[in-house]
This record gives C-alpha cells, sequence and structure tokens, in this order.
C-alpha cells in the first residue's frame, strides 16, 4: 500500500472509531435527541456522513453504492421522502424524521467503511491525479474528493459526539 493510501485509510479509520464511540451503548431517545428544533439529531447526522461517503466513493470506484446494493434503504425507520437523498439541502423539518435503529446504523456505515478501505487501499500516488468531476473550476480530482469526504465525515462525526455530550449532561 502506498504512503497516500496508507494516510487515507487511517483518516477513514479514525472517522469510523468516531462512529463507533458516538453510537456505543446510545439510547434510542439520545440517538433522536436534537438540542433546538433546528440542530441535526446524532442519527442524522451519523446517516448523512455515511450516505455522502456511500454516494462519493461507491461515484469514484464505479461501484453501487452499499446503500442500495446491500438493501440498507429498506432498514431505516423513516427517511426523507427521496430514499436516495444524502442529505445536502435537507430543511431543519427535514433532518429531524430521519430515525433508525443504532445497530442498523452502525451496520450500514462499517458497510461503508469497508467498501471505502478496500477502494483506498488499492490506490497509487497516481490514481489521485484522475479528474472525477468536471463541474467545477478547477476540475475536482480523485484526491481532492477524498480529502473533501474525509473533511465532511469527520467535521459530521465531531459533530455528532457533541450532541452525545450535551444529551448525556442534560
Amino acid at each position: 500500500m502506498t504512503a497516500a493510501a496508507e494516510l487515507l485509510v487511517d483518516g477513514f479509520g479514525r472517522v469510523r472509531d468516531v462512529v463507533h464511540d458516538v453510537l456505543e451503548d446510545l439510547a434510542p431517545e439520545a440517538a433522536s435527541y436534537r438540542p433546538d428544533d433546528r440542530a441535526n439529531s446524532i442519527t442524522w447526522l451519523i446517516w448523512h456522513l455515511t450516505r455522502v461517503q456511500d454516494d462519493h466513493i461507491a461515484h469514484v470506484a464505479g461501484t453501487e453504492q452499499r446503500w442500495t446494493a446491500e438493501d440498507w434503504v429498506d432498514r431505516f425507520d423513516h427517511l426523507p421522502a427521496d430514499r436516495l437523498a444524502t442529505g445536502f439541502g435537507q430543511r431543519p423539518e427535514e433532518t429531524g424524521t430521519v430515525h433508525a435503529d443504532g445497530a442498523v446504523l452502525l451496520g450500514y456505515h462499517d458497510a461503508v467503511h469497508a467498501a471505502t478501505v478496500a477502494f483506498v487501499g488499492s490506490l497509487v500516488d497516481a490514481d489521485l491525479d484522475r479528474i472525477v468531476d468536471r463541474r467545477w473550476d478547477p476540475p475536482v480530482t480523485l484526491g481532492v474528493r477524498l480529502v473533501s469526504v474525509l473533511a465532511d465525515d469527520l467535521q459530521h462525526a465531531g459533530q455528532a459526539a457533541y450532541v452525545r455530550g450535551l444529551f448525556d449532561r442534560r
């Protein structure tokens, strides 16, 4: 494995570690807790970061998302109207409607993590320069896309940990 691949595997492993820490022994009322009616719940934050990772990694790897390939979409209690949504652009009243059992949420995240690690672990440095999105100026390379997903995931995982702390200290 190249040094770049090792760094990416490590980074996505850190996301997985935070997700596991947040969801460990999480009560259902904590999973859906929102500090106010405009805030995101732990469930939504973990669902969203996992959906984005699944969507973006599947796209650049040329594979089907785990969401549909492994039928995770039908295991969630309630989702937005668009069952293929990733959470981008959702309004607060929509984010509050996403519910899932903690084991389902963790299972989905672990399935996406495994697919992510399999893909990024196989990369060589030259792969990171491949253009994956020409809608931007400059066009987005694979390396930039992966760092973007990783940064977004880490932010949302940290937010979920913060909401868990708020709930636990109430």
